[in-house]
């Protein structure tokens, strides 16, 4: 997960109808993150060569007030896979911005740390996002950035001009604080101009999250709570 500072100007025009941008100290936060997907199932069923796959997104942090509850939660501006039917679900069903892109990793797990690597191959080159962590992943601390990034159990997302939100459901995630990080993509051409100047300069935070089993719940509208 790299981590960057960015102008909610570049951000409001994504946010879904019902909810608000989301900072911790002052600070609009959007990430690009890279991970696996193991063993997964869509609406229940497992698709065969389908289950284990590559994913990154770039993506911001909202709320929304129900009764007395903000729910915090996470709107993706690009999500990058390398499987058609994981895309086209993603899209028709969920109605999440996904493209589809050859893709490849590399993790390196040892008593010393953790290197990572996520890489995507679009117009004819690679591109990547590459975290480092030295020793153990140690626990979260309550307030602290960390637990801001990796926190938020609900996502939003846009679909035919209506808000839809859904609950993610994950234990609280060890992690390594990053001690090397770098994303090295053509960000205007990947993301668009209004991301240029804050993805081009050096994250804010880095940190890699253990992962766990994660659950995704059925979607609702919003405004029926």
């Amino acid at each position: 997960m790299l981590n960057y500072a960015v102008d909610p100007a570049a951000l409001r025009d994504f946010a879904p109808r019902g909810t608000e941008l989301d900072a911790h100290g002052g600070v609009t936060y959007a990430s690009v993150v890279g991970f696996r997907f193991l063993e997964t199932r869509i609406l229940g069923v497992g698709v065969p060569f389908h289950r284990d796959f590559d994913e990154v997104n770039l993506r911001f942090y909202v709320r929304r007030k129900v009764g007395a509850e903000w729910r915090r939660g996470v709107v993706f501006v690009k999500e990058i896979a390398p499987r058609a039917a994981i895309v086209l679900v993603a899209r028709l069903v969920y109605g999440e911005p996904y493209s589809r892109m050859r893709m490849r990793h590399r993790i390196d797990l040892s008593d010393a740390g953790i290197e990572t690597e996520y890489a995507w191959r679009r117009a004819g080159s690679w591109e990547s996002l590459s975290v480092a962590g030295k020793g153990a992943p140690l626990a979260i601390e309550n307030g602290s950035e960390e637990e801001f990034i990796t926190e938020h159990y609900w996502g939003y997302t846009d679909r035919r001009g209506s808000s839809r939100e859904y609950e993610v459901e994950h234990p609280r995630w060890r992690v390594w604080r990053g001690v090397e990080a770098r994303l090295d993509a053509d960000i205007r051409a990947l993301y668009g101009e209004r991301f240029v100047e804050s993805l081009s300069a050096a994250p804010r935070s880095a940190f890699i999250a253990e992962g766990s089993r994660v659950r995704v719940r059925y979607w609702s509208d919003p405004r029926q709570g």
